[in-house]
């Protein structure tokens, strides 16, 4: 149960940086933590005529590798059928979007964040 709640912190952590990043670069925040079926859209942005949704992921320890080795193409997948669902919902035009992927690596001891943003994942 511990360990559960402390990812969740980890992640609503890493949400609150990955906001202040995009918001930094332009992005307008559209939506936070939407949940459809089986999946939750971390954050959906818009800029330059794009709806561009972000998976986040954080990690504070590298035992199971960084946060890059946290996307799976089965998460993916999954991201794309979650995607399909809100596009259709809201009406969207699906040749104006994106998947994009924050990764957000915190070292604890440093008090170091290290982001980076992979555009464009399908």
């Amino acid at each position: 149960m511990f360990y559960n709640k402390y990812n969740k912190k980890v992640g609503d952590f890493g949400e609150k940086i990955a906001v202040k990043f995009l918001e930094k670069r332009k992005y307008k925040i559209v939506d936070k933590n939407v949940k459809i079926s089986y999946k939750e859209l971390d954050i959906i942005t818009k800029k330059d005529n794009l709806v561009i949704f972000f998976e986040v992921k954080t990690r504070t320890n590298y035992n199971f590798g960084g946060a890059d080795s946290a996307i799976t193409p089965y998460k993916i997948e999954h991201l794309k059928k979650a995607i399909s669902m809100y596009v259709g919902l809201k009406k969207i035009n699906a040749n104006n979007i994106r998947l994009d992927l924050l990764v957000i690596d915190i070292n604890k001891k440093e008090k170091l964040v290290n982001i980076k943003h992979y555009k464009d994942l399908f």
